[in-house]
């Protein structure tokens, strides 16, 4: 915006502000004159395709012997509260030439803030900017100023410049500004060296300049050295961090009438300009994801270039008073509103133009002169050219189709001959799979549509009225299952515990209901269990390690009352490994086991088997049946003192530079071996920056090198080795989930995080699981239920019929005479008092059915785990 307008125009959040100056008004019967700066708050109407004032608001000034101007406007972020807000700079002249700049904030409810003032003894013209804090920064005399809401003194710059191009912010630098100044040539070498093309050259620098940390950036990230004697105005529109590199793409117009494209500081495009003296370039992405150019030009004209296979111009307008980006018309993208002059109507938005140079076009009646852009005829065939691109795109997907089919069958006739390979190894007969099984369930779902490799497989906890089958011959029946299956089985110490885990190949997808490892010591014990109490977790980890999920055994509710609980390793009561979360088709998962390492460390050296229990769901008849148990032998384990005591399965976290290094096996142990939880944060009047400052600042902590979304805290005490995730949902919402020790340290973690926190925020613990998926699961716990209760009762009808006696003997059958004729006679009488009693008796014998203990136990059982898994879930949900 041109400096000293009167009326002033401002996007924010889809709105057009105006802010206008009010001639100077004489306050009654005090002398007193006043300016009123009024501010009103313009949004389009897509029915009527206007724009209509929503609210307004005033600020009124003291004008007594002053000259006041409206200098620029802008938004910038207030450093209080993390919210972007528009900003004005006022400007009150004194007779004494004694200037006086007032910068003020206005707030959602319309109601302006003084944020700061300053007084200088010149006046500003060049090259000003607002900025974050709110700050303002300026150039005089070939030095730069500025001044920040919290310094609110002026501050110099120790640089020389004759020009600014750009003020924005640097990831990892902060506020930094672009300009161009004089170099310093060598003191050595004699000026006659250098010709008059060198000197034009090399007299002059591109540098940077970082605010907070007082730093010089060199140019030569920006752009080639030589480009610095002809930019005018650059605009950077995307800036990261990569391998301590920092990678910037910008675009820059010239004194040339030139706009050229920078990539990590190469030229990449260049475009000529359709009209002299640009002055000013910024950027739009429209709902086609197309990036697109605005420059704007000193004589009121404005062109867009746009960005495809060359940079080209794509429209261009003159006679424009100002062109705003924003999203006006509410699409989720970016639309270009062009505001024309019009000196036939005193209404600012009566000559309009809203567009994204695609589907978005909405302009108002007035006239205005568009000249016709050099790539109308490209927008013209632009329909033809897309069905030729789509035809084209559907070509190339049937080829990979093609190739990911024909990889696939490399693939199976690949492990199929390992399988052979391994049964010739063994000594075993190969038995190639059927037809039937290759096309439809592939490798690795044709073991489980037979049970011959599980038959006679006994469970290790699920049948108590039998004893189980000896170890040596489960193992064996285990070992029948394809070993491939298995990716990887690693150990790792984690304070007093021991943590196994079993990767699993993404071949591997079972429709299961259960998962979970148990560890069977391999040693002969004749006086306790060979199994190991453990609790199991399941950590899915996606393919490109950007998060992790911890899926753990669910926490048990408390009792409401005593009930039969043989499934629970809460308590550790008793050696069964819970039940844990479904596994995902798309996702590398781990099953991992943690259990007390203190009772293994008595035996010196102990030898385990690892074996993966899951259950594979039958489905006949549309109608839900009881599941098939399977066992799969994942290997073996040893551990004994003297490995940890050489922390052989220690885990290893150091920090590189700004990553926390480790393997994958490292994070996932001490995720395992830790306790989650989740706090939703929620913040109403201030953004959560404070978090991420707290999180990298008071507790040290650094990103993993495998999963960065994870950090890991190094600060000296006990809250070292607690993993956080920050998930912002928007700036004023986000949830953190710590994974630490115990509640020690979870409450440490609490308390210094609600020393940094606004007052305002609201803290709430959260429950794992969507309300959603948990709904879903309390559904099918219920259907299990009743499924279950009626199972059960029908098994005992049909072995109560078999083993009761009922009150008639066979072959005796009573007399059905009426009850009246029975009733003459003595012997009719004693014939109807047995009748009765007999009938009375049998009653009793219906409502008192008894059955053995093994049955009892049984239905016991089953209804305890059926209700106690419907019993979890409704207290999650509540």
């Amino acid at each position: 915006m041109l400096l000293g307008d009167q009326e002033q125009f401002l996007s924010y959040n889809g709105e057009v502000l105006i802010f206008q100056l009010s001639k100077t008004k004489l306050v009654e019967g005090t002398g007193d004159k006043t300016t009123n700066l009024c501010v009103r708050r313009m949004a389009f109407n897509r029915d009527t395709k206007m724009f209509v004032q929503k609210s307004s608001g005033v600020f009124s000034m003291h004008a007594s012997h002053l000259k006041i101007e409206i200098i620029c406007c802008s938004c910038a972020t207030d450093s209080r509260t993390g919210i972007i807000l528009p900003c004005i700079l006022m400007k009150k002249k004194k007779r004494n030439n004694v200037v006086k700049y007032l910068l003020l904030l206005l707030h959602s409810s319309n109601q302006f803030e003084q944020s700061f003032h300053f007084k200088l003894d010149y006046e500003l013209k060049e090259d000003i900017r607002l900025f974050t804090g709110p700050s303002v920064l300026w150039r005089h005399a070939s030095k730069l100023f500025y001044i920040s809401s919290d310094t609110r003194t002026v501050l110099s710059a120790p640089i020389q410049l004759s020009s600014v191009v750009w003020t924005g912010e640097i990831e990892e630098e902060g506020t930094v500004v672009l300009g161009i100044g004089t170099a310093c040539l060598p003191e050595s070498e004699d000026e006659d060296e250098f010709s008059t093309s060198d000197r034009a050259i090399w007299g002059s620098e591109f540098f940077g300049y970082a605010i907070e940390t007082q730093k010089m950036l060199t140019g030569t990230c920006f752009m080639p050295h030589a480009y610095s004697r002809v930019v005018s105005s650059v605009y950077v529109y995307k800036n990261e961090m990569l391998k301590k590199q920092l990678r910037i793409s910008l675009v820059a117009i010239t004194h040339k009438n030139q706009l050229i494209w920078f990539q990590d500081s190469l030229p990449k495009g260049v475009c000529e300009l359709p009209y002299e003296k640009p002055w000013s370039v910024k950027t739009a992405v429209t709902s086609s994801k197309d990036l697109l150019f605005i420059v704007s030009f000193a004589d009121g004209n404005i062109c867009v270039v746009q960005r495809r296979d060359s940079l080209q111009v794509a429209s261009k307008w003159q006679n424009v008073k100002s062109v705003l980006v924003d999203d006006f018309v509410g699409t989720g993208s970016e639309q270009l509103l062009l505001l024309f002059k019009d000196d036939s109507n005193t209404d600012v938005l009566s000559a309009f133009k809203i567009t994204d140079l695609g589907e978005v076009n909405y302009a108002s009646g007035s006239n205005y002169k568009r000249d016709v852009p050099p790539a109308e005829g490209l927008q013209e065939n632009g329909l033809l050219t897309v069905k030729a691109l789509e035809t084209r795109l559907q070509a190339g997907y049937t080829s990979v189709r093609e190739l990911q089919q024909h990889l696939g069958l490399k693939r199976r006739v690949i492990l199929e001959s390992c399988r052979a390979l391994i049964d010739l190894v063994e000594e075993r007969t190969h038995i190639l799979p059927t037809a039937k099984e290759v096309k439809c369930r592939r490798e690795y779902r044709s073991f489980l549509n037979s049970a011959e490799p599980f038959e006679g497989l006994v469970s290790l906890w699920d049948d108590v009225e039998n004893p189980p089958h000896s170890l040596s011959k489960e193992t064996s029946l285990a070992s029948k299952v394809p070993e491939h299956f298995i990716e990887k089985l690693w150990q790792r110490v984690v304070g007093d515990s021991l943590v196994v885990g079993v990767k699993l190949t993404e071949s591997f997808y079972l429709s299961l209901s259960d998962v979970s490892l148990s560890l069977v010591m391999d040693q002969d014990f004749s006086l306790i269990s060979p199994i190991i109490e453990c609790r199991n977790k399941i950590i899915k980890l996606n393919k490109a390690f950007s998060a992790l999920s911890v899926s753990s055994c669910q926490i048990e509710p408390p009792p409401k009352k005593m009930k039969l609980d043989l499934h629970s390793t809460n308590d550790l009561k008793k050696g069964i490994p819970k039940r844990c979360s479904r596994v995902q088709l798309d996702e590398a998962m781990t099953v991992i086991a943690v259990t007390s390492l203190a009772p293994l460390l008595a035996f010196h050296r102990v030898h385990c088997i690892v074996l993966l229990h899951t259950k594979k769901k039958n489905h006949r008849n549309d109608s839900l049946q009881e599941s098939k148990k399977v066992t799969v032998l994942c290997g073996k384990i040893s551990l004994s003192l003297e490995d940890i005591s050489n922390g052989k399965y220690s885990v290893k976290m150091l920090r590189d530079n700004s990553y926390c290094t480790g393997s994958m096996e490292d994070i996932l142990a001490v995720l395992a071996g830790s306790v989650r939880f989740s706090f939703q944060i929620v913040s109403s009047d201030c953004t959560l920056t404070p978090v991420n400052s707290w999180l990298l600042g008071e507790m040290e902590c650094t990103p993993f090198k495998e999963c960065h979304d994870n950090i890991f805290c190094h600060k000296a005490g006990n809250v070292y080795g607690t993993v956080f995730n920050w998930t912002l949902k928007n700036p004023f919402e986000g949830v953190l989930t710590l994974f630490c020790r115990n509640l020690t340290v979870l409450f440490q973690c609490l308390h210094s995080l609600t020393r940094v926190l606004p007052p305002s925020c609201d803290v709430k613990l959260l429950r794992s699981g969507s309300k959603g998926a948990l709904t879903e699961q309390l559904a099918l716990a219920l259907e299990k239920e009743i499924l279950t209760s009626r199972s059960s009762f029908f098994s005992k009808e049909s072995k109560a019929e078999n083993s009761l006696t009922w009150g008639n003997e066979p072959g005796k059958k009573i007399s059905d005479a009426p009850v009246a004729s029975l009733l003459d006679s003595e012997e009719g009488v004693q014939q109807f008092r047995k009748k009765l009693q007999n009938e009375r008796e049998e009653s009793v014998l219906s409502m008192n059915q008894t059955m053995n203990g093994a049955l009892y136990r049984e239905i016991a059982l089953k209804t305890a785990e059926a209700q106690l898994s419907s019993d979890i879930i409704v207290w999650r949900l509540s």
